[in-house]
């Protein structure tokens, strides 16, 4: 009786701990506004696009955002040499051109 009970609890256990790791899982990609997940394809072909259009420069890394209502983030280099990070809304629309920093 004691190895039925003892497989029984091993059972639970795994199950239990399946159950963590996925809700751990579903919480690391829940749509969190400052994913650092990349971003690629249409979507990012179009952010890069907005931001050379109302920065002249050349598009880096793109990141998804939340500050300002933006939903978009584009790290460009201006022709100047300087640095910004041009927020974009759902639709590609500039909200804000702000100077790149880790602040």
């Amino acid at each position: 009786m004691t190895t039925t009970f003892e497989k029984l609890l091993a059972g639970l256990a795994a199950i239990a701990a399946l159950g963590l790791g996925g809700a751990a899982l579903a919480g690391a990609t829940s749509g969190d506004p400052e994913s650092t997940a990349s971003i690629d394809g249409t979507t990012a072909t179009r952010a890069r696009a907005a931001a050379v259009a109302a920065t002249g420069g050349e598009p880096g890394h793109i990141e998804r955002d939340g500050e300002n209502g933006a939903t978009y983030e584009v790290e460009v280099t201006k022709p100047d040499g300087s640095q910004v990070d041009v927020r974009l809304d759902e639709r590609f629309d500039v909200v804000v051109v702000e100077p790149d920093g880790e602040d």
